[in-house]
């Protein structure tokens, strides 16, 4: 194996490990600042009287916990792999083939997961915000509505930052699976495979079969035949 590609990979699961602390934080940090409701797809609603803007329907727990549970797995594999990377490298710099499929399993899972985790976010975000800007006057974007007060305990000084920085390291975090993907695909040739079984043993017809170790074999069947 390759050692600058390995030194790549591991580099990309680095990357990867920050941007689902990035993910899992902003969104922890949304719902702690809203009451530990989840707005992604919630609505506002806005008090004329009071000019306080509050929360007409947040949407299910669930969304947000699904966004923070695959960028938690994300964390917890790259960490783990980064570790086992690394001992790669300090050793002999090989991998076995099986835990190269492994790696090709688990980029591919989460490559499906980061996709609709992406959408989730983006989609869930996008929606908030157009309820805020149909629901509270003079207002054309969402970052205005981090100025504006909101009905308490409620904190929305951040909120718009928080969701879009979670998308941001989502859509990130995608490209980088995608680019591990391709790494451990080009790398798994060179991995060390179980094919010599039994400590070499070759079978019949096996092409690392030497002239030398043939040549008795083929002597003793021209003396039978002269015999």
């Amino acid at each position: 194996m390759a050692l600058p590609l390995l030194l790549l990979e591991v580099g990309l699961y680095a990357s990867s490990f920050f941007c689902g602390i990035v993910t899992a934080a902003s969104i922890a940090i949304v719902q702690g600042n809203f009451g530990g409701r989840c707005m992604l797809y919630g609505l506002v609603n806005y008090n004329v009287t009071a000019g306080l803007i509050g929360i007409e329907s947040p949407s299910s727990p669930s969304l947000c916990y699904f966004v923070t549970t695959i960028s938690v797995m994300v964390v917890v594999v790259c960490f783990s792999v980064t570790l086992c990377c690394t001992f790669c490298i300090c050793g002999e710099g090989t991998r076995e083939r099986v835990c190269m499929n492994l790696m090709i399993a688990v980029s591919v899972f989460f490559l499906f997961f980061l996709l609709i985790t992406g959408c989730v976010v983006k989609i869930g975000r996008d929606s908030l915000c157009n309820s805020v800007i149909q629901k509270v006057p003079n207002i054309t974007s969402c970052e205005e509505a981090q100025t504006r007060k909101w009905v308490s305990p409620i904190r929305g000084g951040r909120f718009y930052i928080c969701l879009h920085d979670a998308g941001t390291a989502v859509w990130v975090n995608f490209f980088l699976w995608l680019i591990i993907l391709l790494l451990v695909i080009v790398q798994r040739p060179q991995g060390s495979g179980s094919g010599d079984v039994g400590g070499g043993h070759r079978g019949f017809g096996d092409a690392g079969v030497t002239a030398a170790e043939t040549m008795p074999f083929f002597n003793h069947l021209t003396i039978v035949y002269m015999e």
